[in-house]
């Protein structure tokens, strides 16, 4: 590929390049030597024409009109050489005229108006980024994605994915994103090293917010229906499992082992297991506090345990 001339926006028509008039002039001489062999190739067939009755009538010898002939087919061959310099000249000429081949933002140029590059230059000329549609790149542990499999039915994980809400796209300043996503694809390998599966969310950019590169959150919906919800700051860890301080008709407090939905609701926790409804626990644990102590209970009302609830 010979070299070019870095423009910024290749405005000329295609037959015009006041950047590249070396590879203009190759294209011109071409298509002046296609008419000048045509020209021959119809010199060359009026010849044949001529000699055949003549050769026919024994006027002349069978040797004139076969000589005609080989000068008929290198004619036609010189065209077509020329015909092939012409398609190479103006594929030469295509490269000295730099196009994106997709719409989009584009990226810092490093050359200057009048460098030459070409196709041994090591550094990119730019990069152009498609930012219609923005792709969101997360991952699930292999706990989330058994779970995901259970809980979405279907035989095959295009099945699953139709029937994912739309997610929502939490922003580096901590904003919601405008716009919903659509969980698309998901990959077909756990990540040894990770542990993890790659989900892919595509979610529509239509004023140009989203970048390439940048970073942001996915949150998922899910819907749970009768759920015990309790606050996180009403739970202990204890050699890797969670409790909380239970109070029993008596008044004393009994440490109860929980369990909970792997993603917390924001500050609350979905108990799966080891509460029920009705049931009382110290909204806020503490160290001092031990099996059996007695306490004297103040009830919170629910709008003051859950004023923070979305």
């Amino acid at each position: 590929m010979p070299s070019a001339l870095v423009v910024r926006t290749p405005l000329l028509p295609p037959a015009v390049s006041r950047f590249a008039p070396q590879y203009q002039q190759d294209v011109n001489n071409a298509t002046a030597a296609i008419s000048s062999a045509e020209a021959d190739v119809s010199t060359a067939e009026l010849q044949v024409k001529k000699t055949k009755p003549l050769v026919e009538k024994d006027i002349i010898s069978k040797y004139e009109l076969e000589s005609a002939e080989y000068t008929l087919q290198a004619r036609k061959a010189t065209l077509a050489q020329a015909k092939a310099n012409l398609a190479n000249a103006r594929t030469n000429l295509g490269y000295t005229n730099i196009t994106s081949p997709v719409n989009g933002v584009i990226g810092t140029i490093p050359y200057r108006l009048g460098s030459l590059v070409s196709s041994t230059t090591a550094m990119p000329l730019t990069t152009v980024s498609n930012i219609g549609n923005v792709y969101a790149y997360f991952s699930l542990n292999e706990k989330q994605l058994l779970n995901f499999s259970r809980e979405y039915k279907g035989n095959t994980l295009e099945v699953k994915l139709r029937q994912l809400p739309l997610v929502t796209l939490i922003l580096a300043d901590g904003s919601e994103y405008s716009e919903k996503g659509k969980v698309e694809t998901i990959g077909g390998l756990i990540n040894t090293e990770t542990g993890s599966a790659s989900f892919r969310a595509t979610f529509p950019n239509p004023v140009g917010l989203l970048r390439s590169g940048a970073s942001a959150t996915v949150e998922i919906p899910v819907t749970v229906n009768d759920a015990v919800l309790i606050p996180q700051r009403s739970t202990y860890e204890l050699q890797g499992k969670r409790f909380v301080y239970l109070v029993n008709d008596s008044n004393k407090v009994i440490s109860t082992e929980i369990e909970v939905m792997a993603n917390a609701a924001g500050q609350y926790l979905v108990v799966t297991n080891g509460l029920k409804a009705g049931d009382m626990v110290i909204y806020e644990s503490t160290g001092a506090l031990q099996d059996s102590s007695a306490i004297k209970p103040d009830v919170l009302p629910e709008n003051k345990v859950y004023n923070n609830l979305k």
